[in-house]
Protein backbone atom coordinates (compact mmCIF):
# COMPACT_ATOMS: atom_id res chain seq x y z
CA UNK A 1 0.00 0.00 0.00
CA UNK A 2 1.05 3.58 -0.21
CA UNK A 3 1.72 5.92 2.69
CA UNK A 4 -1.83 6.06 3.99
CA UNK A 5 -4.80 3.74 3.64
CA UNK A 6 -6.84 6.64 2.24
CA UNK A 7 -4.52 7.06 -0.76
CA UNK A 8 -4.72 3.39 -1.68
CA UNK A 9 -8.39 2.78 -0.90
CA UNK A 10 -11.08 2.15 -3.44
CA UNK A 11 -13.78 4.60 -4.38
CA UNK A 12 -16.41 2.45 -2.69
CA UNK A 13 -14.54 2.60 0.61
CA UNK A 14 -14.16 6.37 0.38
CA UNK A 15 -17.87 6.81 -0.33
CA UNK A 16 -18.82 4.56 2.57
CA UNK A 17 -16.43 6.29 4.97
CA UNK A 18 -17.55 9.80 4.11
CA UNK A 19 -21.19 8.74 3.98
CA UNK A 20 -21.03 7.19 7.43
CA UNK A 21 -19.44 10.36 8.83
CA UNK A 22 -22.16 12.54 7.31
CA UNK A 23 -25.01 10.28 8.45
CA UNK A 24 -23.63 9.88 11.97
CA UNK A 25 -22.97 13.62 12.25
CA UNK A 26 -26.52 14.35 11.14
CA UNK A 27 -27.83 11.96 13.77
CA UNK A 28 -25.73 13.58 16.50
CA UNK A 29 -26.94 17.06 15.55
CA UNK A 30 -30.57 15.87 15.52
CA UNK A 31 -30.08 14.21 18.90
CA UNK A 32 -28.72 17.44 20.36
CA UNK A 33 -31.61 19.43 18.92
CA UNK A 34 -34.11 16.89 20.24
CA UNK A 35 -32.54 16.95 23.70
CA UNK A 36 -32.62 20.74 23.88
CA UNK A 37 -36.22 20.97 22.67
CA UNK A 38 -37.37 17.97 24.78
CA UNK A 39 -38.62 16.23 21.63
CA UNK A 40 -38.45 12.50 22.32
CA UNK A 41 -39.54 11.50 18.80
CA UNK A 42 -36.65 13.46 17.30
CA UNK A 43 -34.19 11.94 19.75
CA UNK A 44 -35.27 8.38 18.96
CA UNK A 45 -35.17 9.10 15.24
CA UNK A 46 -31.65 10.49 15.70
CA UNK A 47 -30.59 7.28 17.43
CA UNK A 48 -31.76 5.29 14.41
CA UNK A 49 -29.86 7.59 12.08
CA UNK A 50 -26.70 7.21 14.17
CA UNK A 51 -27.18 3.43 14.01
CA UNK A 52 -27.39 3.57 10.22
CA UNK A 53 -24.13 5.54 10.21
CA UNK A 54 -22.45 2.91 12.37
CA UNK A 55 -23.64 0.08 10.14
CA UNK A 56 -22.33 1.85 7.04
CA UNK A 57 -19.02 2.35 8.84
CA UNK A 58 -18.82 -1.39 9.57
CA UNK A 59 -19.55 -2.17 5.92
CA UNK A 60 -16.75 0.22 4.96
CA UNK A 61 -14.34 -1.64 7.22
CA UNK A 62 -15.24 -4.92 5.51
CA UNK A 63 -14.66 -3.33 2.09
CA UNK A 64 -11.31 -1.93 3.27
CA UNK A 65 -10.24 -5.36 4.52
CA UNK A 66 -11.21 -6.93 1.19
CA UNK A 67 -9.25 -4.29 -0.73
CA UNK A 68 -6.18 -4.74 1.47
CA UNK A 69 -6.25 -8.51 0.96
CA UNK A 70 -6.58 -8.11 -2.80
CA UNK A 71 -3.57 -5.76 -2.79
CA UNK A 72 -1.48 -8.22 -0.76
CA UNK A 73 -2.37 -11.03 -3.17
CA UNK A 74 -1.48 -8.86 -6.18
CA UNK A 75 1.91 -8.06 -4.62
CA UNK A 76 2.61 -11.72 -3.92
CA UNK A 77 2.76 -11.20 -0.17
CA UNK A 78 0.11 -13.83 0.56
CA UNK A 79 -1.44 -16.68 -1.35
CA UNK A 80 -4.90 -16.31 -2.82
CA UNK A 81 -7.67 -18.22 -1.12
CA UNK A 82 -8.27 -21.65 -2.53
CA UNK A 83 -11.60 -22.04 -4.27
CA UNK A 84 -14.25 -23.73 -2.22
CA UNK A 85 -14.78 -27.36 -3.01
CA UNK A 86 -18.10 -28.32 -4.43
CA UNK A 87 -19.67 -31.34 -2.81
CA UNK A 88 -20.67 -33.95 -5.32
CA UNK A 89 -23.92 -35.72 -4.87
CA UNK A 90 -24.57 -39.25 -6.07
CA UNK A 91 -26.77 -37.80 -8.82
CA UNK A 92 -23.77 -35.98 -10.36
CA UNK A 93 -22.19 -37.93 -13.15
CA UNK A 94 -19.23 -36.70 -15.04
Amino acid sequence: MTNTPWEASSGLYKKLALGSIVVSGTGIILALIGANTHNLALMYTALGIIGIGLVSHMIGMVVRTRDARAWRVSQGLIRPKAPKRVKRTPDDTA
